[in-house]
């Protein structure tokens, strides 16, 4: 597999009106063939319709590949599980950059480059007190991601292919600064700085929870569930926010005001926040003699309850993130000694009867990665408005891979989508008196 297009002489035969077209057929290395309609508008005058894209490809890509069928993630071509047991966080970040694998080498000189990159501006801990005490982290982090351009300036040129490795590395580097200085902000504690003599996943944690007036020491079994949680985050192909990335990147928008669009686009509960909607939604179940009531609700067509943290929109079958995540669970709440948590109980006990349910099972509805990392965060400490910043922090690594993706394609274009207009014909304006 070398991620590029093939191309081959069949076509798909269209007929409109009596004429006939002719449309290319594109056969990419993995996943189902594509239908080439990009002149079909000129030379039928035609458009496609299509809500939501999920039958369009956008572009070329040969980053991320989903077998939602299989359930199948493959970054680069390495399959999640592996990259998710064998790799970390950082590592990961240098194959969805460059392509392949790094050597020991390459990998050495990237963390190097990550690690001196992730202090702020000093001048930036002014902007976050401009905001409301109570503000949302997400708020706090579009704002200040997309200030960053006011901050770096000798990174925002996107037709220099150096200006676009330092904002590259810089963002990677600073999105867990941003995300914990806004942790903080929010619950009042004073601003920590980064320790580069601490990993990727470690330094992040004691940015959040350790404070001046007492020593802090990171847990290695919860900063490796934290490295996975990134690693299991850091891409996820066209979705929601990565679409808008690179949309707002076709524009010749900096790299941190598409950054901030994605960041943005995640916040959406539909997608970013899928799993503090699943944390609230086992609050509301409340205990375990209650579950059966949920899952009948969620088995009756007229009610529109849904168990949030099953089922997905891309994978029918399992999500292959959650099989890792539900293993980090266990081995956190098993460190942290959480088994009478009330949530916890009713989490481990729905996925038991979800899954023994011939209803579920027939419906493919599995626990999917959400399910799992709402569990993993509360339990170490995180509150659920933390959840979507963490989730940000991870993805940023996969949007900045899309957006140099798209920089590097000879054949972008402005994103323009096309609309069905169903709003009145051309008519006449009437003056006001006449109306």
């Amino acid at each position: 597999m070398d991620g590029s297009r093939t191309d081959d002489t069949r076509k798909a035969h269209l007929e409109i009106g009596g004429e006939s077209y002719d449309l290319p057929i594109h056969s990419p290395s993995e996943g189902p063939d594509v239908v080439d309609i990009r002149k079909l508008y000129a030379q039928a005058g035609v458009f496609t319709y299509d809500p939501g894209f999920t039958s369009t490809a956008s572009c070329d890509s040969a980053i991320t590949y989903i077998d939602g069928d299989a359930g199948v993630l493959l970054h680069r071509g390495y399959p999640i599980d592996q990259l998710a047991q064998k790799s970390h966080y950082l590592e990961v970040c240098y194959l969805l950059l460059y392509g392949e694998l790094p050597t020991g080498a390459q990998l050495e000189d990237f963390t190097q480059r990550v690690t001196m990159h992730t202090m702020l501006h000093e001048q930036m801990h002014y902007f976050f007190r401009g905001f409301r005490r109570d503000a949302h982290p997400m708020a706090i982090m579009v704002g200040v991601v997309g200030a960053m351009a006011a901050f770096y300036h000798d990174s925002t040129d996107i037709n220099d292919p150096w200006q676009r490795e330092v904002a590259s590395i810089r963002m990677i580097a600073k999105m867990p600064t941003i995300a914990a200085m806004a942790y903080k902000y929010s619950i009042g504690q004073p601003f920590v700085y980064p320790q580069n003599d601490l990993d990727y996943a470690s330094n992040f944690l004691q940015m959040c929870f350790s404070v001046p007036s007492a020593q802090y020491q990171v847990d290695p079994i919860l900063a490796r569930a934290m490295d996975r949680i990134f690693t299991l985050h850091a891409d996820h192909e066209q979705n929601a926010s990565t679409s808008t990335v690179r949309l707002a990147s076709s524009s010749g928008a900096n790299p941190f005001a598409c950054i901030a669009a994605g960041i943005a686009c995640l916040w959406g509960p539909a997608h970013g926040g899928a799993n503090q909607a699943c944390l609230e939604m086992l609050r509301e179940i409340g205990t375990v003699d209650r579950i059966p009531e949920f899952i009948a609700r969620a088995k009756d067509k007229n009610d529109p309850f849904r168990l949030m943290g099953f089922g997905h929109r891309v994978y029918k079958n399992f999500d292959p993130r959650a099989t890792v995540m539900k293993e980090s669970a266990d081995e956190v709440l098993d460190l942290l000694g959480v088994e009478d948590n009330d949530t916890l109980k009713v989490a481990k006990e729905l996925e038991k009867q979800a899954l023994d349910d011939p209803y579920f099972a027939e419906k493919k509805l599995f626990p999917n990665v959400d399910f799992y990392s709402g569990i993993i965060l509360e339990a170490m400490g995180f509150p659920t408005s933390m959840f979507t910043p963490i989730f940000a922090l991870s993805r940023t690594v996969g949007w900045i891979s899309q957006w140099k993706e798209q920089l590097s394609d000879p054949a972008m274009k402005i994103g323009r989508p096309r609309q069905l207009y169903t709003g009145p014909s051309q008519r006449d304006y009437v003056d006001v008196e006449n109306r």
